[in-house]
């Protein structure tokens, strides 16, 4: 996913999730619990817990369900979850990176093994897509925060390496070292963002052809679906058309 139609290809995928609400809050409230016990449970003080909340409120996550995630954490009865990545290709060739917070690291590998072999896909080692991926801090706002050129100065004086600006969101990226920073410096200016997390981005980009497309969203809906699986990554780009006949499909 790359250049203009990031957020379109994101948007794709985002409409099967939005079809199942209450999985998707589990996942989010399972970050809001992880971000406020590895830190204070107060947002003002946790930026990974103000990320957490600020991405559930993006889903429009009730505020009763954001405070028993983190009352969860308080409580001390919530589960101890790790985070892993698995790698991997997918149909056509296409290089997909996993996240996962699970409590069962063998439950994890074998299933999300087993949803690549089911599709087409093959689950490799660690290392094995990565070099294929930048590791790097992405900060993201509404469009209505302001023009593209006007997110441009904002970016160089939080001193972010670029951004990316479309029709739905603007994206402020830069390394993972000067991540905290940056993000501080945007939320003093612009307000608490609508994500702000470290995420792989593709050194380049495979275009997919409507049927290896349609084979690759299906691996891609059932690891997103899985309840262990945060993100999901991929190398892939697709043409408007392609998105149009498979959203119609």
């Amino acid at each position: 996913m790359a250049g203009h139609s990031q957020f379109k290809n994101i948007m794709f995928r985002k409409g099967g999730q939005d079809k199942k609400r209450s999985k998707l809050f589990s996942k989010l409230a399972r970050e809001i619990t992880v971000a406020a016990k590895s830190g204070l449970p107060d947002p003002a003080h946790n930026p990974k817990l103000r990320a957490a909340i600020a991405a559930a409120r993006k889903e429009n996550m009730p505020k009763d369900n954001v405070d028993r995630a983190i009352k969860k954490a308080l409580g001390g009865d919530a589960d101890n979850y790790e985070e892993l990545r698995y790698e991997g290709y997918g149909p056509g060739g296409v290089a997909l990176i996993v996240e996962c917070l699970t409590d069962n690291r063998n439950r994890s590998a074998s299933d999300v093994r087993s949803l690549f072999s089911k599709h087409g896909g093959n689950m490799g080692a660690d290392g094995s897509v990565a070099f294929l991926f930048n590791r790097v801090g992405s900060i993201t706002y509404p469009a209505a925060k302001g023009s593209a050129d006007a997110m441009l100065e904002q970016a160089i004086e939080a001193g972010a390496d670029e951004v990316m600006s479309s029709d739905e969101a603007h994206e402020f990226l830069c390394s993972v070292d000067s991540f905290g920073e940056v993000r501080d410096a945007l939320e003093k200016a612009l307000g608490t963002s609508e994500a702000a997390r470290i995420v792989f981005k593709p050194l380049d980009t495979k275009n997919v052809d409507e049927e290896t497309g349609r084979s690759l969203m299906k691996l891609i809906d059932a690891l997103d679906d899985h309840d262990d699986v945060q993100q999901v990554y991929a190398n892939y780009e697709m043409s408007d058309a392609v998105m149009e006949k498979l959203a119609a499909a």
